[in-house]
């Protein structure tokens, strides 16, 4: 009796729960304000009393309700009196554990319902609990994702800084994200990872399909994300330490710059004005001399700051090069430098003219030496590069480039008189220099200063081009000749390309033709094909010659034939496809002889399938696509949705090739024709076996069928969720679209 009271009290308690102002303890004064009992009509029966209207302090009227309620709809006596229960200081315990007990009996077809109820709470929270974690990963996800795609511009921005201090706190500020930022982010990652497993785990765990996140959001794509981010924070390192030892650098080379410079400057304080003295004007001819001496110390002096203006030179390109900010003010001041280095050379060089005018004879020796200079300088060169082209060999594949050649050599030699000329001026004036050292008794120490060609290097070099003239016609003519017969090889060559490329095009079209005919029987299309298989392998000779032809023009050296397009590959591979593609036609229809023998289709038949199929194959490439095949489909009577044409393209196209061939076609209606297994027959089978039910029970499984396949089956028919449904029913009817792919199993 006391576990009966116990047992009471708790179902109370608990229905009555949710309710406030109501705190069942035991079966007396807990139930004296009425609360209690009509908590457990509205707990189970909410239509029935408007608890929202009952007040604590008008125990009479809550109680008189409940007695009525429970009398009226629930047909349960009055087995206590209100008034009564109001009006005594502790109710009796045994009536009202009575009347309570009758709730109770009232209400236990509730019972089940909160059970089943209590289990779909208990899915839904896994539900809701996965749910949950699968809208905290997106979160995670798309919060990393949107920081990885912040960071990745920042790390990848090569904005170089102009001083040492502004790299050196974008580095700082790089080493804080290091230490500050990044380390939290690297958590998180690990985190969203191990969210996405525990996640899976769980879904697994509770039969539930696994988590997909959003597109762009799975692990993989958040990992390939961050080694973006991480490929950029490489390079952004490097690039950082490249800059600030850049710019280190570039300080370097502005001092260096500076010092260098300021010094230059300093020497060259006072040089212009000294240069453009005319203290020579008035000189003797001693004071010339002495004049010339100290001219010739300051030009080894300027000589010698020659290097120190060329490193600031570099220097300043070196600093451009580097993008210096402070370029511009660099090549402001080398520009100076180098202008007033000019001017130096400049008047150093005009110094030097104005002291040699005055000693006249050394003046006109010297203008006559520098003049055959220059004049036998060019022509040494023309000489050199004369003879140089008259030896070089040379590589013609045309008539129309030894022709050039030939038109420039012509040339050439039409600009040897001219040449001649020029030659004996030279010589002229090395005669005059002679004539004036003899007359006036000058004595010359050494040879021309200007140059080290003589006459006789002059006349040996010319007597040596008159000489390879002759050997360089001979060579042209000799290589025209050549060049007249590759023309003759190309031309025998093209002639017959142009002959047996069309030829070979023609016949692969022929046997196109024949392979899409229906005229006789298979046997006699065979027959066909093989006498003209015949007929292709006795052209082969025409093959064979047109090699011989190749290879001579390969012996030849020629590379290109404007007489054909055809090249030897393009007939090579031309014959190997036509080779192939009769003999895989002649399979083809082999394959349809064995195809009709094996499967007793008539020639009618046959005729039929290849009708059906030309008119289909509207390309005609011998080969339908998907669109070509649904349309002779329902042509022939097939009414199909796009499952079950999904289904018969699987079966006639199991490469998805998208094409369907026609022994494939042949296959799939001889088979059509003897196999009439469908889901509506599996379908209409198990419905036999559920009593003409639309859905069949555990237990009919387990009596109609073999034990393992009836466990087969329970573990993969869904749930029936028709109105008409019992506990523990399952769908036959998905299952049976699934077991022939028209649905998902």
């Amino acid at each position: 009796e006391t576990s009966a009271k116990e047992g009471l009290l708790l179902w109370c308690q608990r229905k009555t729960a949710p309710y406030k102002n109501v705190n069942i303890q035991n079966f007396h004064i807990s139930w004296k304000d009425g609360l209690g009992f009509c908590a457990l009509i509205h707990r189970h029966r909410p239509e029935l009393i408007d608890y929202g209207k009952l007040r604590k302090d008008d125990p009479l009227t809550n109680l008189n309700t409940a007695f009525d309620v429970a009398e009226k709809y629930l047909d349960i006596p009055k087995m206590l009196d209100a008034e009564d229960i109001i009006g005594t200081l502790r109710p009796d315990e045994k009536a009202i554990m009575t009347y309570v007990s009758c709730y109770y009996h009232a209400f236990s077809g509730a019972q089940k319902a909160e059970t089943a109820a209590n289990r779909i709470c208990k899915v839904l929270a896994v539900n809701q609990e996965n749910e949950q974690l699968m809208e905290d990963y997106e979160k995670l996800a798309s919060d990393l994702l949107e920081w990885i795609r912040r960071t990745i511009p920042w790390l990848e921005n090569r904005a170089p800084e102009n001083t040492m201090q502004a790299m050196q706190q974008k580095l700082e500020d790089f080493r804080d994200y290091r230490r500050l930022h990044k380390p939290p982010k690297v958590q998180e990652k690990c985190q969203l990872e191990i969210n996405f497993n525990t996640l899976q785990t769980k879904l697994r765990l509770s039969n539930r399909p696994a988590f997909m996140p959003s597109e762009g959001k799975m692990v993989s794509d958040i990992n390939n994300a961050w080694g973006g981010l991480e490929q950029a924070e490489k390079g952004y390192e490097e690039w950082l330490l490249n800059e600030i030892r850049r710019l280190e650098r570039l300080d370097h080379l502005a001092e260096k710059f500076r010092q260098k410079a300021s010094i230059h400057e300093s020497w060259t304080d006072g040089k212009e004005a000294m240069l453009q003295q005319k203290d020579y004007e008035t000189a003797t001819l001693s004071e010339i001399k002495a004049l010339l001496k100290k001219h010739e110390a300051f030009e080894s002096d300027l000589a010698a700051h020659q290097d120190r203006v060329e490193q600031i030179a570099a220097i300043a390109q070196e600093l451009n090069e580097l993008d210096y900010y402070d370029s511009p003010s660099v090549n402001a001041r080398c520009q100076k430098i180098c202008d007033q280095w000019d001017n130096l050379g400049a008047l150093t060089q005009k110094r030097r003219e104005a002291l040699e005018r005055t000693e006249k004879l050394l003046e006109t020796i010297d203008q006559l030496y520098l003049e055959y200079a220059k004049r036998a300088a060019p022509f040494n060169n023309w000489m050199e590069g004369a003879m140089e082209d008259l030896q070089d060999t040379f590589i013609v594949h045309t008539i129309e480039e030894i022709q050039g050649l030939t038109t420039a050599h012509e040339q050439f030699k039409a600009t040897l008189p001219d040449a001649d000329k020029e030659r004996q001026a030279i010589l002229g004036i090395h005669n005059e220099v002679s004539k004036i050292v003899q007359t006036y008794h000058v004595n010359m120490a050494g040879t021309n200063p200007y140059t080290t060609i003589t006459p006789h290097e002059i006349n040996g070099k010319w007597e040596h081009v008159r000489q390879l003239v002759p050997r360089r016609d001979q060579a042209l003519m000799e290589e025209h000749a050549r060049q007249q017969q590759n023309e003759r090889l190309r031309k025998q060559f093209g002639a017959q390309a142009n002959v047996i490329g069309p030829w070979i095009q023609t016949k692969m079209e022929e046997i196109g033709r024949i392979s899409i005919e229906m005229h006789g029987t298979l046997e006699d299309q065979l027959n066909h094909l093989r006498q003209y298989e015949k007929s292709i392998v006795n052209y082969k000779p025409k093959i064979d010659q047109l090699e011989g032809d190749h290879q001579q023009i390969q012996e030849a050296l020629i590379f290109d034939n404007k007489h054909t397009n055809y090249t030897m590959e393009h007939i090579r591979v031309g014959w190997e496809q036509l080779l192939t593609t009769i003999a895989r036609t002649i399979n083809e229809v082999e394959n349809q002889i064995l195809t009709r023998d094996a499967k007793g289709i008539s020639q009618e038949q046959m005729n039929e399938f290849r009708a059906s199929f030309n008119h289909f194959d509207r390309k005609k490439t011998g080969m339908m696509d998907c669109e070509d095949f649904r349309a002779c489909l329902i042509s022939m009577g097939y009414n199909m949705g796009e499952a079950e044409f999904a289904r018969i393209m699987s079966i006639v196209d199991p490469n998805r090739l998208g094409v369907v061939t026609f022994q494939a076609f042949i296959d799939f209606m001889s088979r059509e024709t003897a196999d009439t297994d469908t889901a509506d027959q599996v379908m209409a089978s198990f419905k036999i076996l559920a009593g003409d039910k639309n859905y069949i029970t555990v237990d009919e499984l387990r009596r109609e069928l073999p034990p393992d396949q009836a466990e087969y089956c329970i573990a993969r028919m869904a749930p029936y969720n028709g109105r008409d449904a019992v506990p523990g029913a399952l769908d036959y009817m998905s299952f049976s679209t699934a077991l022939y792919g028209e649905s998902d199993l």
